[in-house]
């Protein structure tokens, strides 16, 4: 054995929170080597040995208090009596335990998440493709809004999107959401320019920009750098000639946000100035809290209140976009390492490590997402705060939660720098704290929590999610019973957007696509999904791809699961894929659909395939 791991025991490096024994995606046992056990021991970092004493405690209305206290600190700023023994009766929420004159935090959580009310169907819907004769040239949250209104005069109960969080800088787009710069703040490239207060002030100058972004309507293709360069000048006027900053609303709304959209905002400013990422910066700026910074920030107050701005608006219009409909946004399973949380959270994660999975049958080498961690014990000693903030600006503006990778809750393929993803191995998290905190923001918002539990599920995990009223995945290109047999807790859906759209497996299409992008196809992968279509939805062999549609929703349809989700990709009878994992090609997350938001309402095969789905699943109750 190497130097370091002959005294561990594989409880002893399990309390460390690396799961040395695993079960492969085969379900045959694995073992992690002593190479890569090593790797994640300084991966993780020595625990703080008086953390036990000083990190949240999570409890339930109801729980007995076994610790030492002399009282509670609501979150309110009142303050209550509490005392060892005692049954818990306080407040849901984020608290203070008081112990002869230290702080610890107290979560009061309800344990269960809210549930759908009725069972229902919804659209999903990539935002950025989904587009009307107003945008400039990619989805907006005015189309989001209008959207949401078509899907509820149709009879849907949600409209589940993509991540709305930033991406890349304020010059430079990222086009995957899945690697977004932060998660607690949203992308204002989909902000609506029209809808801004002040707008029309700019006259023939908003009318010159406006042609601009929506000339590129035109392509297929969202270039979003060249959408952001439009909307970022036009919106920059309105805030210069309305004197946005000095507004009363915006300027409490500023103050209530605090600190954490401060470093954002300077965050976004300097990767502007130096391109590159915040490790590159010159070294008085790498740290959010060093008086460089803070001398930055005052030096540019103008340009620093305008991208606080942008978040203001944004937010705006996100709630406007929901007004009367639930919006499932989601939460990606990490952020860009180069981005603004990895820099404002850089003593909490484990730069250097990347997230990712172990081999399975769809991707032999495992995947390595270039994501770096939390180490779970520096996240307990922050009080869970970067994860509260993160699940609560997902879940409040929008009526409910899609969470990517849900397994990464109890635990994550670590992957140490300059190993192959086979190579990683698993960390395990506090998930029952962490579960906690999702139920608490779940019942806060009053609003469902979907788990994306797909690919590699360890035993117990899945029992878990339902306990805790988190609904489970059911796709019909992976599961092997019929839908009628799936879990009433679950959504139900044909495919997610990393998995061919039924136009595409009907037509070969998407065969083709792989092969296009140096990928070395499964023939017989896409066959089998051709003839799960045939013997299972009854596709008859001449049928149109708007039929295989039909017919593949009519059989998800029959699943009892509470919420039934089809793609507009579907509905438009796409025959690409939002996203070919694996890949650079210049279509992922890019790529508009076939159809406007005018169109789609208009378009027969749309409207006979909400008919049927709110036939078969049921209206929503308002």
């Amino acid at each position: 054995m190497s130097a370091g791991v002959e005294n561990l025991d594989d409880s002893q490096l399990l309390n460390l929170g690396i799961q040395r024994a695993y079960e492969d995606n085969a379900e045959q046992p694995a073992r992690l080597s002593d190479e890569t056990v090593l790797a994640l021991r300084e991966a993780l970092g020595q625990p703080d040995p008086q953390l036990e004493s000083s990190a949240p405690i999570v409890v339930h209305p109801g729980d007995v208090c076994d610790w030492d206290v002399d009282g509670v600190e609501l979150e309110d700023g009142t303050s209550t009596e509490l005392r060892r023994g005692a049954v818990i009766d306080l407040p849901l929420g984020y608290h203070y335990a008081i112990a002869k004159d230290r702080r610890r935090r107290l979560i009061v959580s309800p344990g269960r998440c809210v549930l759908p009310t009725t069972r229902q169907w919804g659209w999903t819907a990539q935002l950025y493709a989904t587009r009307s004769k107003k945008s400039w040239g990619i989805g907006d949250f005015a189309d989001l809004g209008e959207l949401a209104d078509l899907a509820r005069a149709q009879g849907a109960g949600f409209v589940l999107v993509n991540p709305l969080h930033a991406g890349g800088s304020s010059r430079r787009q990222e086009p995957s959401p899945y690697f977004p710069t932060s998660r607690q703040f949203l992308n204002p490239v989909y902000l609506a320019v029209h809808e801004v207060a002040g707008a029309a002030q700019l006259g023939s100058r908003l009318a010159e920009l406006e042609s601009m972004g929506r000339a590129l309507n035109e392509s297929v293709h969202i270039d979003r750098d060249s959408v952001w360069r439009c909307k970022r000048e036009a919106l920059r006027a309105i805030f210069d000639h309305t004197r946005a900053g000095e507004s009363p609303e915006f300027l409490e709304w500023r103050r209530r946000r605090g600190a954490v959209i401060e470093q954002f905002a300077c965050w976004t400013l300097l990767s502007e100035r130096y391109p590159g990422g915040w490790p590159t910066w010159p070294g008085e700026f790498r740290r959010p809290d060093s008086p460089a910074v803070r001398s930055f920030a005052q030096r540019c107050a103008d340009d620093v209140a305008f991208i606080v701005w942008l978040q203001w608006q944004a937010e705006q219009q996100l709630r406007s976009a929901g007004s009367g409909s639930q919006i499932l946004q989601d939460l990606p399973v990490g952020v860009d390492p180069e981005g603004a949380d990895a820099w404002a959270y850089q003593d909490l994660l484990a730069l250097g490590t990347g997230i990712g999975a172990p081999p399975d049958p769809f991707n032999a080498a495992g995947q390595n997402w270039q994501l770096p961690p939390f180490v779970p014990w520096r996240l307990r000693a922050a009080d869970y705060q970067p994860f509260i903030d993160a699940i609560h600006a997902t879940i409040a503006l929008g009526g409910g939660l899609r969470i990517d990778h849900v397994m990464g809750l109890f635990r994550l393929w670590w992957i140490p720098g300059g190993m192959s993803p086979d190579r990683g191995g698993y960390v395990r998290y506090p998930a029952s704290d962490i579960l906690d905190i999702v139920a608490l923001e779940s019942v806060r918002a009053n609003a469902p929590v979907v788990g994306e539990d797909l690919g590699t599920v360890e035993a117990g995990v899945r029992e878990e999610l339902a306990r805790r009223n988190i609904l489970s995945y059911r796709l019909l290109w992976f599961e092997e019973n019929p839908p009628r047999q799936w879990p009433r807790q679950a959504l139900a859906a044909v495919t997610t957007h990393d998995l061919p759209t039924v136009a595409g497996v009907w037509s070969g299409r998407d065969l083709t696509d792989q092969r296009e992008a140096g990928i070395d196809a499964d023939a017989e992968a896409t066959a089998r999904l051709r003839q799960l279509l045939v013997t299972k939805a009854g596709v008859g062999a001449g049928a149109s791809a708007a039929e295989a549609v039909d017919a593949a929703y009519d059989l998800v349809s029959h699943a009892p699961c509470l919420m039934v989700s089809a793609t507009l990709d579907d509905a438009c009878t796409q025959e690409h894929r939002p996203n070919l994992p694996g890949t650079q090609v210049a279509s992922n997350w890019s790529r508009a659909l076939p159809l406007t938001l005018a169109e789609i309402a208009e378009d027969p095969r749309v409207d006979g395939l909400a008919r049927h789905l709110t036939a078969a699943v049921g209206e929503t109750t308002e």
